[in-house]
């Protein structure tokens, strides 16, 4: 049995998680980006005795289309899947029923679920410091679940999971990140932006039409030459306040 990571993590925290989760199966187990522009993901085949752990990060209460459009790219041949959906302690949606659909129509298994909150990708005041302490307990014993139920048996169909089709509708966020006037052109963000909407021969420059705000170009400037606008993020933290007030739990589901 052969354990992958399968991952889109554009600032880390969704693959805080998975790893929490891989880890219990086997401390290292080969990775796939899901972000990297530079995969051939038509080439990656798998079999009926791999287990891949496929965590994304829920934008908007849907599963990051580039992601979808990559999975469906692959041959998953009856792997089994865990499906991880990572959100900023607001709500998931559709997000985890997405996931397995999608894994589904790519020949993957999906055997189990995984919910857990990270810190929120944009406004860092939600979901803040999370995955924590409590969450990785909680994590490891999900995990520790679904590899006794795989290596035993037991999971053998598709969990049911929350989620409505059709799916919410989700057309991004307002906000751009955008470039200061310290920029170097050392083309990092470029390179490491998962939409390919940074001009590797213009990096201070963005293609709005395919940002995605998933905050990767943030993350990667050496500079920290690259943000979002303030008066955007705090009207939007504003309309988030109330549903992420109270601290989400994780969750699973079995197949």
């Amino acid at each position: 049995m052969k354990i992958y990571e399968m991952i889109f993590s554009p600032t880390g925290g969704t693959k805080k998680v998975a790893d929490m989760i891989a880890g219990r199966f086997r401390p290292e187990s080969p990775q796939i980006d899901l972000t990297d522009n530079a995969l051939d993901f038509a080439a990656f085949s798998f079999s009926e005795e791999d287990v891949c752990i496929v965590a994304v990060p829920s934008y908007g209460g849907r599963v990051p289309g580039i992601a979808v459009s990559r999975i469906k790219k692959m041959r998953g041949n009856g792997a089994r899947a865990v499906a991880v959906t990572v959100y900023g302690n607001r709500a998931y949606d559709d997000t985890m029923l997405e996931l397995n659909d999608v894994l589904s129509e790519a020949g993957f298994h999906p055997v189990a679920a995984v919910a857990a909150v990270a810190e929120h990708s944009i406004m860092h005041q939600f979901g803040a410091g999370r995955p924590d302490e409590q969450d990785a307990r909680e994590l490891v014993d999900f995990a520790d679940k679904v590899r006794r139920g795989i290596q035993n048996g037991s999971l053998t169909k598709m969990p049911h999971v929350p989620g409505n089709r059709p799916y919410r509708s989700y057309d991004g966020v307002p906000m751009k990140p955008r470039t200061g006037r310290s920029c170097t052109k050392c083309g990092v963000c470029a390179e490491k932006c998962p939409a390919g909407a940074i001009p590797a021969d213009m990096p201070m420059s963005t293609d709005y039409d395919k940002c995605m705000t998933c905050m990767r170009c943030i993350a990667v400037c050496p500079q920290k030459n690259r943000s979002v606008s303030k008066v955007l993020a705090a009207a939007g933290a504003q309309k988030l306040k109330k549903a992420c007030k109270e601290r989400k739990k994780n969750e699973l589901f079995l197949g």
